[in-house]
């Protein structure tokens, strides 16, 4: 897919709001060296910053000056979206970004829509839909691990992943048309057998890319670490231990927390999010049985489960994998297999959070490949395998290679190639403006 030519100038900040020293103005499109020319004088050398006076010199008293800037001048198609491009890198006061910003609309430019750059980029071939998901990840990363694994797939590690899938498919597919194009020019049997054969290859690795746990979407998301136990055994203390604030209401009084209270936290480079949940019990109560139904709801939904009991043995009737977490070791040990804590001694509690990062670690550790990331990858995958499958199980080649054929639109579709225009609203509609 290429941009097509005479794309109006957008600009749009592509710094954070708020009080700062520098924002940060971008723009792009066909008409921005003329832009920069009636703000700065003349163009400043490619990709060199130039300290610049900017004017408006519309006005009828004569040209005003709006800021001192540094500007960086862009020309196609070396720039982030293939387009004429610049940045001004103004003082961030609030008046001299309006100033410029109405400049920048009196001059021909517009707003930019939210992922209108990153879209432009796409456009004109400078990253596939993968990359530019994989940038949004990055905009979004909350912690290292997720840094790296949207770095990895902005940098193109997923999408060459995916073309390398593609390009043994597309070659498969021109043997199968091949063999239904030439019947009688007695080829050897061999080459339809190994054409199924590489065919099962494929898809082999495809399926061994989606049982991956979903580890990628896990890292992404973050995971969800659910705290059950009976009343009054610390499961609203531990939450508030562990996110070292006072999230939740601590009471002796049996019953305190009726809702689910949600804290996120980040254990072992992975964000997770808390959930401190009503006692289990049987209960008259009408508002505190809707507690244990949502907290039910949480045990079965759970990434994992944090177990926490006070007495001598630990319930039996906990999830399988669950972490189980002795409380109150002050008033007795730990049964084995159990991590003991003390949490009005502050006791064990080192132990648990290594634990409990681990258990993160664990459920988010990437496989040899780079993982999947997005439920769309996913489907696109599977109808993928799907189609190959398919066509593994087709006797005759007309039907074989029609599946392959769907399968091939497929993977165009996950990285942007083929047939998107469904699906580019809902994927740049999640950038931030200015990018």
């Amino acid at each position: 897919m290429t941009a097509l030519a005479g794309h109006p100038p957008i600009f749009a900040l592509a710094t954070g709001a708020g009080r700062a020293a520098i924002a940060v103005m971008r723009l792009s499109g066909a008409g921005c060296d003329d832009i920069l020319r009636a703000l700065c004088g003349t163009l400043p050398a490619p990709r060199q910053a130039s300290l610049r006076g900017l004017w408006r010199r519309d006005d009828p008293s004569g040209p005003v000056l709006l800021d001192r800037a540094l500007v960086l001048w862009f020309p196609a198609p070396r720039s982030y979206t293939g387009e004429d491009s610049a940045e001004l890198h103004l003082h961030a006061g609030p008046a001299v970004i309006a100033a410029v910003s109405d400049a920048l609309v009196a001059l021909g430019a517009r707003p930019a829509e939210p992922g209108e750059f990153t879209r432009r980029a796409f456009a004109g071939g400078r990253l596939d839909l993968v990359e530019a998901e994989g940038i949004a990840d990055l905009i979004a990363a909350e912690t290292e691990a997720q840094r790296r694994q949207a770095l990895d797939q902005s940098d193109g590690r997923l999408s060459r992943l995916y073309d390398g899938w593609a390009a043994r498919l597309r070659v498969l597919l021109a043997h199968q048309e091949a063999l239904i194009d030439f019947p009688d020019e007695d080829l050897p049997p061999e080459i339809e057998q190994a054409l199924l054969g590489d065919l099962a290859a494929l898809r082999c690795e495809m399926q061994a890319h989606l049982d991956d746990g979903g580890r990628g979407e896990k890292l992404r998301r973050g995971l969800t670490f659910a705290i059950v136990g009976a009343p009054n055994v610390g499961k609203s203390s531990l939450l508030n231990a562990l996110a070292e604030r006072e999230a939740a209401i601590v009471s002796s009084i049996a019953g305190t927390t009726r809702d689910a209270i949600e804290v996120r936290v980040v254990l072992g480079e992975v964000p997770v999010t808390l959930i401190d949940t009503a006692g289990l019990r049987d209960t008259q109560d009408e508002i505190e049985a809707e507690g244990v139904r949502r907290a039910l709801f949480h045990v079965k939904h759970a990434d994992c489960v944090i177990a926490m009991f006070d007495g001598d043995a630990p319930p039996a009737d906990v999830p399988q994998g669950a972490i189980l977490v002795r409380n109150k070791i002050d008033l007795g040990p730990a049964p084995g297999g159990t991590i003991g804590i003390s949490i009005h001694q502050d006791r064990g509690m080192d132990v648990l959070r290594a634990a409990l990062a681990e258990q993160a670690r664990a459920l988010t550790a990437a496989s040899a490949g780079p993982p999947l990331t997005r439920a769309r990858h996913r489907a696109a995958i599977e109808e993928t395998a799907s189609h190959l499958a398919t066509a593994l199980d087709m006797d005759w080649p007309e039907m074989r290679g029609e599946d392959m054929r769907q399968a091939m639109r497929a993977l165009g579709r996950l990285t942007g190639a083929v047939g998107v225009e469904e699906v580019l609203d809902t994927v740049f509609g999640q950038f931030c403006i200015g990018k």
